[in-house]
């Protein structure tokens, strides 16, 4: 309900505004009389929403009177700055590793991702890519060599200590593949 009525209202607004400018062209003026009937485009877009629109209805709050206003439900802004989301390419080191990584606060997601087969390979969240940066990074699972799609959970992982996503290999002490995150 609450969906139909957001596009309704959405397509209502883009609608009037388009009705609005094209008032202004030069080949639309016609010697007509402005009416206050409806054109066949308001029309449509009422006959869409399913019902007018009010200002009251626009007013930041749900159908259901809960505020939409972009605070999270401990009053916090939900605001984009809040969401981190880095993401980067794979680069080969030590391994054929191809494919890119996404990571938001929740979750890491490797998507295209491919590596030579080696025992032992892990994720690892690190400050660059040499064998300290190992040691000092947090190690997020094991990965699959031969599976495109991964997701991995981060559980209470700061993810903006970070600017790297390393493939190692714990077994053979060597860095796979690195990305560095933006």
């Amino acid at each position: 309900m609450r969906k139909s009525a957001l596009t309704g209202a959405a397509f209502l607004a883009l609608t009037l505004t388009l009705a609005a400018c094209s008032g202004t062209s030069d080949d639309s003026m016609t010697d007509e009389p402005m009416t206050d009937e409806p054109t066949s485009s308001e029309s449509m877009s009422e006959d869409m929403a399913g019902e007018e629109t009010s200002d009251e209805d626009m007013s930041g709050e749900d159908m259901d009177g809960e505020d939409m206003s972009g605070e999270g439900m401990d009053g916090e802004d939900m605001s984009d700055e809040d969401m981190t989301a880095m993401s980067g390419m794979f680069e080969s080191q030590d391994g054929m590793v191809t494919g890119s990584v996404e990571i938001s606060e929740t979750e890491i997601v490797l998507s295209d991702f491919s590596s030579g087969e080696a025992p032992d390979l892990r994720l690892y969240l690190t400050q660059g890519t040499d064998e300290a940066a190992v040691s000092e990074g947090v190690e997020i699972d094991a990965v699959a060599f031969d599976e495109e799609s991964q997701t991995f959970d981060l559980d209470g992982v700061d993810v903006t200590a970070y600017d790297t996503v390393l493939i190692y290999s714990d077994e053979e002490g060597a860095v796979f593949g690195a990305a560095a995150l933006s």
